[in-house]
């Protein structure tokens, strides 16, 4: 058993984040913004990201509404999230763009695969995989690029003007490597935690129906977004990514 400090810890963790994910998605509703999928970015990212992402959108995600980008547009000047916000804010916003996907994709297919362990069998568990973390994964990374692949097309497309197929092809492009750099830091770390720091601390690992495995999950999404940094870094400053 997980001592009771350390679930105490887990529970606190998991409200702060569903707080600060309910507070952002009400500023959304009441003030949405110009990309339409950052109204979903915003709360999901404040899931894990909690008190930074808040303030990330108080400081910054505000100068990208509608109502700022209407009032820009009536006065012949430029969209003040373009003026205002700062390089590297910009390649945080790219991060967590493909991150809130990772997000929801990781999500669901760790329910999924518990609630139905067949699916982690068609992944590979018991023929690639004896164990079955290593099989989730795989499902986790379908689903996490999948839905990844979605929001960038919702983001280039209607910024370029493409084409459907123009935009599946850029969102490809834009999401491939910085998805791959996300799952990296975010599977390293719950193998560290799964692997290790669990056992160690509870003498067993904790299964996905547990407030302890959502912590780490938590945790996990920051080190995604740390690893997928310097990568967005590149992919904005390229172009390949749209600056938010």
């Amino acid at each position: 058993m997980f001592p009771e400090w350390f679930h105490a810890v887990s529970i606190l963790a998991l409200l702060l984040g569903a707080a600060c994910s309910r507070l952002l998605s009400v500023q959304v509703i009441r003030h949405p913004q110009h990309m339409t999928v950052m109204n979903v970015v915003w709360p999901v990212s404040a899931l894990f990201g909690t008190l930074v992402v808040v303030w990330a959108y108080f400081r910054y995600g505000r100068l990208a509404t509608m109502e700022a980008h209407h009032h820009a547009e009536e006065q012949g000047e430029k969209p003040p999230n373009m003026t205002g916000t700062p390089f590297p804010v910009m390649v945080g916003k790219g991060a967590l763009h493909c991150g809130s996907g990772c997000m929801l994709g990781d999500v669901a297919a760790e329910w999924l695969a518990f609630l139905v362990p067949t699916v982690a069998v068609w992944f590979g568990w018991h023929s690639l995989f004896e164990e079955k973390m290593y099989a989730v994964w795989v499902l986790d990374f379908v689903f996490a690029y999948a839905l990844g692949i979605v929001f960038q097309y919702y983001a280039i497309v209607p910024m370029r003007g493409l084409s459907p197929g123009e935009g599946v092809v850029a969102a490809v492009k834009a999401d491939t490597a910085s998805l791959i750099a996300w799952q990296v830091g975010m599977y390293g770390l719950m193998a560290l935690v799964q692997f290790w720091l669990y056992p160690h601390l509870a003498g067993q690992r904790a299964p996905v129906n547990s407030v302890e495995f959502w912590f780490a999950m938590q945790v996990a999404m920051v080190a995604g977004f740390l690893t997928s940094y310097p990568v967005n870094w590149w992919l904005v400053g390229s172009g390949i990514k749209e600056r938010m």
